[in-house]
């Protein structure tokens, strides 16, 4: 049995820094200054295409990729805020054993900032870190209503969103699991694969891929391939970049 030491969450969040890239949260919202919420984002997109922040993202992630498609470019970016959102959480829930309060409305982000995307919280307080509080606050408050507002404008297959989602949950429990490990903590390194192995359950990702320790393979494609001199992903459901399909599988 893995013994979890709680630790109270600090103001600045500062035993993510270590980690580093996808994992750091910012907790000064006056240094945002008026970037919109993630709630407004979610909202605007669905509402109207006509300058919201979201669209704006998939263009800029478009221009810098130098992909045509703009569904492959709103799957890449889909893909980078989920794993942004899934590795503050998971990574508090592991290293704190809390979770801070990420409501949508909350947490404000610059959508013409560089990756990994630029997220700023607005205070920090706790919730309880099991799987269901996870899920509810990282799939019902946020990734459902991405991948809602992202296909209104994109051809997006709910099978490529899901599988989006199950692989940067993956992939943030895998950079855990390593940092964890180096660092000779094996009760947080257990930690995580404890709670992304029960996560991949969720109703919202069951079925997603599968998980064999801390390896992911997905049975969708997040279309990477389609990128210029792009390539599959290490957890592809592809084992090469397919010569001519015009459609990925969805899952």
């Amino acid at each position: 049995m893995v013994l979890l030491v709680l630790v109270d969450l600090d103001p600045g969040l500062a035993a993510l820094r270590p980690l580093g890239g996808f994992f750091v949260l910012r907790t000064d919202p006056a240094a945002a200054g008026p970037l919109p919420t993630l709630a407004q984002a979610y909202a605007e997109a669905a509402a109207d295409e006509g300058g919201n922040p979201l669209i704006f993202r998939v263009r800029k992630v478009a221009r810098a990729l130098g992909v045509p498609e703009p569904r492959v470019a709103a799957s890449v970016a889909h893909q980078a805020l989920a794993a942004r959102l899934w590795s503050v959480a998971l990574g508090c829930a592991v290293l704190y054993g809390s979770l801070p309060d990420l409501d949508a409305r909350r947490l404000r982000w610059d959508p013409d900032g560089s990756a990994p995307d630029d997220l700023w919280l607005s205070g920090v307080r706790p919730l309880p870190a099991e799987p269901e509080h996870l899920a509810e606050v990282v799939l019902d408050g946020h990734l459902v209503p991405l991948a809602s507002a992202l296909r209104v404008h994109h051809r997006l297959a709910p099978g490529l969103l899901r599988g989006n989602s199950a692989s940067a949950l993956a992939g943030a429990a895998r950079e855990l699991d390593r940092w964890a490990r180096r660092h000779g903590r094996p009760g947080a390194a257990a930690r995580a694969r404890s709670l992304a192995a029960r996560l991949l359950a969720h109703p919202q990702l069951s079925g997603a891929g599968t998980l064999t320790g801390t390896a992911f393979r997905r049975r969708s494609c997040c279309l990477y391939y389609r990128v210029p001199g792009g390539g599959v992903c290490g957890d592809c459901c592809f084992p090469r970049a397919p010569r001519s399909s015009p459609r990925a599988p969805s899952g």
